[in-house]
């Protein structure tokens, strides 16, 4: 059976910049659809569940950072931001809300279509093949980790996150009982220098709003004074 082609969704509000990046894609042998206002951005995201999504951060309509978090909040897929600010402290925010890549304007649109396909080959990585995949779950106390499905579960409730707060949290659950330090994580979990020993504070506060009963008072994720994190072995 033939492969379908990765579809990818490309919301940007200058049709010109749009077009080209579209054009780029197809003639690599991606399926694309295209949005140029927020609130059609999202209702396409969520209408076609794309394999990846090229989002320009300021748009009419809804701004793109709220539409990463609305499309993570339903499912898990990659997101490569596009913003007109190139310098590191834009990238650096673009990253800590859950973006997997970023491009600032203006790019190569060959850069950016190989940058995807890195992205994309993560994500595979990541997910693995739905029917052969193995269904090993991790738990910890209530907290239960489906490496197979990429899911992320307290007492039955399906926790959605990021793929960076997915990576945190796997390595934490995998070494339980085990303080670590900020450089045994980052070795763990950054991919392609996507994390910095500075956000790494901001990916586990954003992990810990979802998973901690009380954020301010956390359980399963403590902060080892002068060493790193741990999740207590029984969570």
């Amino acid at each position: 059976m033939r492969e379908l082609p990765a579809r990818i969704l490309i919301v940007d509000d200058e049709t010109e910049i749009a077009d080209i990046v579209a054009r780029y894609f197809r003639d690599d042998g991606f399926s694309v659809s295209i949005a140029a206002e927020g609130h059609e951005a999202l209702r396409v995201a969520l209408d076609e569940r794309p394999d990846l999504i090229v989002l320009d951060l300021n748009l009419p309509g809804l701004h793109g950072s709220e539409i990463l978090r609305r499309v993570r909040a339903v499912y898990d897929v990659p997101i490569i931001m596009l913003t007109s600010r190139v310098d590191e402290v834009d990238r650096v925010v673009g990253l800590e809300i859950g973006a997997d890549d970023y491009v600032g304007k203006p790019f190569s649109p060959r850069e950016l279509v190989a940058r995807a396909r890195t992205v994309l080959r993560r994500a595979s990585r990541g997910h693995g093949n739905p029917s052969a995949r193995e269904r090993t779950v991790l738990t910890v106390g209530s907290l239960e980790i489906d490496a197979g499905a990429h899911e992320v579960r307290i007492g039955g409730t399906l926790i959605p996150l990021t793929p960076m707060e997915y990576r945190l949290l796997h390595a934490l659950a995998t070494n339980a009982g085990l303080a670590l330090s900020r450089k045994q994580l980052l070795d763990q979990v950054s991919q392609d220098g996507d994390i910095y020993d500075r956000t790494l504070d901001r990916h586990v506060a954003n992990l810990r709003r979802k998973i901690e009963d009380d954020p301010a008072h956390p359980h399963r994720i403590v902060t080892i004074l002068g060493v790193g994190y741990k999740m207590p072995a029984l969570g």
